[in-house]
């Protein structure tokens, strides 16, 4: 369920201001209706420790652990700024290493000289220049009494010549820029970077192992940022300083003892009707926390004001995963997995949770068609042919029943949880309605019969179910007046002026209805992605079947390549279809739009927060 929620506003004197941060921080369920930006040199703390905690962990040998102790604040400072200091050289290092390779490459083909020399000679008198000239311009040159040139070696199958003084521009000539330093000068400098940038990657092997001094620097960090940003949200005038935000029902009293304590004046109320920033706290019971991490993965909440479908959403989800990878030997696989990671963490989450219901989901799911890893030799076993159901079974013929009358149970199957889940996302709009006393909800009573009379059309159109066709189109009728009549309603309103409202969106409810029919008919996806998946998996089977004697090998190989592969297009699927048909089907009947603001109380975090 979604918390009642308050609006409570603090105030203390402007001496007062920290001590009622600090109890506000400690008490932890006050949600601060606008936060400023934390100072800037704090902010710039947590953000430079959260790089440089990732940049070392490119440094941490292998197979070496982190070190479990953590460092003292000084000691932490000292090897900070050394490894600060460290990357700063080491980027300096690297980019000397990349001038003086491309100076290499620049001046080798003059070959290796002594820029010195040549300073000597200019310093003497002599003011060499040096130049690569096409043969037009050499041959001009050598004309030209005036100048005084010595040829030299082809460079860059170019005429090289040093000239004493600087070649009239009128002469197209590209001049070599003499270099400070020689190229065994720049590969001894190259050298000596390479042995210095040694030193500094073993300096920061040794601190990338301070992994958790780094995480515990950091959380301090962003405990500071977010005081800071709850300081700097305070409002004040010459004598008082206050500050407001959203807290649980719940905690009221919890609240008004922390006050007490702290001698802080306050007032609290219910948040106003029109306020769209109140934030968004579930409370889960022992079923729905299993979809929490779900949730958190799609980063989706539903608003203050909204529907709490967490139940619903997750007894359709199992179903929609069960049906899409359809499967019992991967979800044998999946329950493997959970236990493993059970196993290994030592602890139940509610992710670990989730996975055993959706593997368990799976398995039922697949008994029931008779489908174990796409096998059909399944069926010869007397157990597994047992728990199948001969309607929904994959391998029907082993039943006696006809592949299209299967496949025909399946589709049925899949548009009776369409209409279903639909129409339920309709009966949970008309009751948030009605404890508002909105009269749409007679819209949402329309949008029910139209989800029911569409489903009796795609059992008629898809399926060739002998359905009555006029009573279907007299319902849809009555469900388009009935949205057209009462979908502008409001509390707000007055009943001619929701009438006037929803006539003028007729066209809109048109449109709407006939969308309404492809939402049903979405649901047959469940039916399609199920058989994509046997179909590839029997492929595969079919495959690694062709391999005999010595090549067995490769059977295997190309078995758990082509299992492996359906098993990773399956949880694909489940994100691209078994979540869309929960949060954009049958949300859209219930009115959800996931549009909740995390609540967030200012409290003391125990783990950083990406």
């Amino acid at each position: 369920m979604i918390e009642k929620m308050k609006m409570v506003h603090v105030v203390t004197t402007v001496s007062g201001k920290e001590q009622m941060l600090e109890g506000l921080r400690s008490l932890g369920v006050v949600h601060l209706a606008e936060k400023q930006s934390a100072d800037r040199k704090i902010s710039e703390r947590f953000t430079q420790l959260s790089k440089t905690s990732m940049a070392l962990k490119d440094y941490l040998p292998d197979k070496q652990k982190p070190a479990e102790e953590i460092l003292s604040d000084e000691e932490f400072e000292k090897m900070y700024n050394e490894v600060l200091g460290a990357m700063d050289k080491k980027s300096a290092l690297a980019q000397t290493v990349s001038m003086d390779a491309a100076e290499i490459d620049r001046i080798s083909p003059w070959g290796d000289f002594s820029p010195e020399d040549v300073k000597y000679l200019r310093d003497s008198g002599y003011d060499l220049h040096f130049y690569r000239l096409g043969k037009s311009e050499l041959s001009e040159a050598l004309a030209d009494e005036s100048i005084r040139l010595i040829r030299l070696s082809e460079v860059d199958k170019m005429y090289a010549v040093a000239t004493i003084g600087a070649l009239t521009p009128a002469l197209s000539a590209n001049e070599f820029a003499l270099p400070e330093k020689s190229i065994a000068q720049l590969r001894a400098e190259i050298e000596e970077c390479e042995r210095e940038d040694g030193e500094i990657t073993k300096l920061l092997e040794d601190a990338s192992k301070y992994e958790k001094s780094f995480d515990a620097q950091m959380l301090k960090a962003q405990n500071a940022e977010i005081f800071s940003s709850a300081s700097m949200s305070t409002q004040s005038d010459e004598d008082f300083v206050w500050i407001y935000g959203y807290m649980p029902e719940a905690d009221e009293e919890a609240f008004k003892a922390a006050a007490k304590t702290g001698g802080w004046a306050w007032a609290m109320e219910d948040v106003a009707e029109d306020d769209e920033s109140v934030p968004t706290k579930m409370r889960y019971n022992k079923i729905t926390k299993l979809i929490e991490p779900l949730f958190d993965i799609l980063g989706i909440l539903p608003g203050y004001r909204e529907e709490d479908v967490s139940l619903w959403f997750l007894l359709f989800f199992a179903v929609f995963v069960a049906m899409i990878i359809g499967d019992a030997g991967y979800g044998c696989l999946i329950l493997i997995a959970a236990i493993a990671m059970l196993v290994k963490t030592k602890k139940m989450s509610n992710t670990i949770f989730l996975v055993f219901v959706l593997s368990c989901a799976t398995i039922v799911w697949g008994a029931i068609t008779g489908t174990w890893f796409g096998m059909e030799s399944a069926m010869n076993v007397p157990f597994l042919k047992a728990l199948v159901i001969p309607n929904f079974a994959n391998y029907p013929e082993y039943f006696g029943v006809s592949t299209t009358v299967q496949q025909n149970v399946i589709m049925k199957f899949s548009f009776s949880l369409g209409a279903i889940q639909m129409t339920l996302g309709s009966i949970l709009a008309v009751r948030r309605k009605l404890a508002q006393k909105d009269l749409s909800f007679v819209a949402d009573i329309g949008w029910a019969i139209a989800v029911v009379a569409m489903y009796l059309l795609s059992l008629y159109l898809v399926i060739g179910e002998n359905i009555p066709v006029k009573p279907v189109f007299a319902a849809v009728g009555v469900a388009f007046v009935l949205v057209v009549l009462f979908g502008g309603m409001s509390p707000d309103k007055s009943f001619g002026a929701g009438l006037k409202s929803g006539l003028a969106d007729a066209f809109t409810v048109f449109l709407n209805t006939i969308s309404c029919f492809g939402n049903v008919m979405s649901y047959i996806r469940l039916f399609a992605v199920g058989m994509a998946s046997l179909a590839i998996a029997q492929s595969f089977n079919d495959i690694a079947a062709g391999f005999k004697g010595p090549l067995i090998i490769v059977a295997i190989i190309v078995v758990l390549i082509g299992h492996g592969l359906n098993i990773i297009m399956a949880f694909l699927s489940v994100i691209v279809h078994g979540v869309r048909l929960n949060v954009l089907e049958f949300s859209g009947q219930v009115g959800l739009e996931w549009a909740g603001i995390a609540y967030e109380p200012f409290k003391i975090n125990d783990k950083v927060k990406n």
